[in-house]
């Protein structure tokens, strides 16, 4: 599913779309837009691939504009007969940069547990849409 940047908008928290930009995902440098919406709130923004090692792990440098950036590290490693996902994300630049601090890490945690979520449902439907061709 990290290999897929068509199915970002399915799983990330937030995003209402995302699009490809440049380059291959997920190779070093390949890029894809998104629309984060929040109630009539839209902003656009890009995330460039800053490491990849397929399967096992992405890393990702997300670009919110004014809201700032952040590196994200997504590291997948096997669960006996499932696959346990770790995220690790640190605000880089912008008011999230400034503002970093415990309570931060706290919404974040409460995202990510979210985002894995979303990533479990759309991972385990993967083979179910393989069989029917959908």
């Amino acid at each position: 599913m990290l290999a897929d940047r068509s199915r970002y908008q399915d799983w990330v928290v937030g995003t209402a779309r995302s699009r490809p930009k440049d380059g291959d995902w997920p190779e070093v440098g390949a890029t894809l837009e998104y629309t984060v919406r929040l109630g009539p709130w839209e902003a656009t923004g890009h995330t460039v691939v800053r490491h990849s090692d397929p399967p096992r792990t992405l890393e990702l440098e997300v670009d919110s504009g004014r809201l700032g950036t952040a590196r994200i590290s997504l590291e997948v490693r096997p669960w006996g007969a499932d696959s346990l996902v770790i995220v690790d994300e640190h605000p880089l630049a912008g008011p999230g940069g400034r503002l970093h601090n415990a309570a931060l890490d706290a919404l974040l945690q409460l995202r990510h547990r979210s985002m894995l979520s979303r990533l479990a449902a759309v991972a385990e439907e993967a083979p179910a849409r393989a069989s029917t061709g959908a």
